[in-house]
């Protein structure tokens, strides 16, 4: 399928690893103007020749931090224009909410939602008068299962989701639309940190909690980061004009709900 959107202009942030670095792939090989994002340029500038190399399509790398005025700045210096963004920030490890002060608090807000949203701000007018935008704000499923010891994800994220369910409304008619992704267990390196965040209240092993989480999903196993990756890529389509407002799980059934 011609997803239509060769020669659009991305911005994706976390695109050096993970999930991330999958989205920026598959836009890429679909002829997309990539710019990927985020806090350490020598992984971002490997990340983005790899990319080019298995692409054909050469894709650009900017240091940028999506939670600081100054990050936001040097990424839309690099991609002045996008079509398409991508919103992606590791959320932090688990926790007792107890041990949680005003700043960890407000960390988690400026990754996961205050910055997001402020991209959105910042991009969204210039998607409309072009008439076409796809915003993809990658989430968790923490958002309609909630975890305890993910409390700072719960939160903030599910503020984000809460702001764009309105917003999505505004502008699809014009050809602009506001969805979220809802991973769940995704075999990558933010997966390895949750585990080993949950060792000590667990008791078990590392490699036992790796092993439990996969084989308990309904899959039997983890997802791959180039599903989330294909899925991103068909979303910002020019087929996709109609979904928005959207909380799209990709969990392989691991959510237990009807609805």
């Amino acid at each position: 399928m011609d997803l239509g959107i060769q020669g659009r202009r991305a911005l994706v942030f976390g695109g050096s690893r993970g999930m991330g670095r999958a989205c920026a792939q598959q836009l890429a090989a679909e002829g997309v103007q990539v710019t990927i994002a985020a806090r350490t340029l020598a992984t971002l500038e490997q990340a983005a020749a790899e990319i080019t190399a298995c692409t054909g399509h050469p894709v650009q790398a900017v240091a940028a931090d999506i939670t600081t005025q100054a990050g936001r700045d040097a990424a839309l210096a690099a991609c002045p224009a996008p079509d398409i963004l991508v919103n992606n920030a590791d959320g932090p490890e688990p926790g007792d909410f107890r041990q949680w002060t005003t700043d960890d608090w407000h960390a988690a807000l400026d990754a996961m939602m205050l910055g997001p949203i402020e991209m959105i701000r910042r991009t969204v007018d210039g998607m409309i008068e072009r008439r076409f935008g796809r915003i993809v704000n990658i989430v968790s499923r923490s958002v309609k299962t909630p975890q305890i010891e993910l409390g700072l994800s719960n939160g903030a994220r599910s503020g984000l989701v809460g702001f764009v369910a309105g917003l999505a409304r505004q502008t699809v008619r014009h050809n602009v639309t506001i969805n979220n992704l809802l991973p769940g267990v995704f075999a990558t390196d933010a997966q390895r940190r949750h585990i080993r965040g949950m060792l000590e209240s667990t008791g078990k092993t590392f490699d036992q909690l790796w092993e439990e989480r996969g084989s308990n999903n309904p899959a039997g196993r983890y997802g791959k980061a180039e599903e989330l990756g294909a899925y991103c890529a068909f979303i910002c389509s020019a087929h996709a004009g109609y979904i928005t407002g959207q909380s799209l799980l990709i969990d392989g059934g691991g959510y237990p709900g009807t609805f």
